[in-house]
């Protein structure tokens, strides 16, 4: 789940509220710029996984550095950009270490418009196809894909790769910001390995009944 809230106080509060409904937790952009890492260590010293959405985006040395840096620190995933020198050097940092590395395909927000805006010629299912393929030549343990492409990333990536998906959202909650969303049942039978759905539990009057009532809706495929 992730802990897109603006600051460390409100994710640890949100944390203990949920209790072990939750076991995997993602700390964004958000946390990062508020003291992230040391949630991120007191996340794992509780027996959770933690998932750094931090989509590293620098030349291959800073990533390759960054990546080794986060690879002794414990976490269970991170989350790089789809381009090919940013992926190898995110695999190459991690070393024999179990952090997953994650490529961001396109972000579910975008549309096939918003790429035309952005000097693509491609559709974004046709993009993400690009970069799973050039996520697997990296050697990434997965992609970030919208549950539209699950059921492509699964395909090329096979069985044992990692297929999570953001903009999952409940048919009884607000879609937000999300182009191509899904329900979380809709996802993990298009191939996803892992769901992300933050704002239908942070967002409710009751986070601890909205994640557990999504875990049913997951556990009843």
């Amino acid at each position: 789940m992730p802990l897109d809230l603006p600051t460390v106080a409100e994710a640890r509060a949100m944390v203990a509220r949920l209790g072990e409904a939750v076991g995997f937790y993602k700390v964004g952009l958000e946390l990062f710029a508020s003291d992230g890492m040391a949630l991120a260590r007191e996340l794992k010293g509780q027996g959770k996984q933690v998932f750094l959405d931090w989509k590293l985006h620098d030349i291959g040395t800073t990533v390759q550095r960054a990546a080794a840096v986060l690879a002794g620190q414990g976490c269970d995933f991170l989350t790089v950009h789809g381009e090919p020198q940013v992926m190898a050097a995110a695999v190459r940092g991690r070393g024999d270490s179990d952090l997953k590395v994650l490529a961001v395909t396109v972000l579910t927000s975008l549309t096939d418009a918003d790429l035309r805006e952005m000097g693509f010629t491609e559709t974004a299912r046709e993009l993400v196809e690009r970069r799973i393929r050039q996520a697997i030549a990296a050697g990434c343990d997965g992609v970030i894909a919208s549950p539209h492409e699950a059921e492509l990333a699964r395909a090329l990536g096979g069985k044992d790769f990692l297929v999570v998906t953001p903009g999952v959202r409940p048919e009884w909650a607000a879609k937000n910001d999300q182009a191509r969303a899904a329900t979380p049942a809709d996802a993990l039978r298009a191939g996803a390995s892992h769901i992300v759905c933050g704002r239908p539990i942070t967002g409710a009057e009751d986070p601890l009944a909205a994640a557990r009532r999504i875990a049913a809706e997951m556990a009843g495929l």
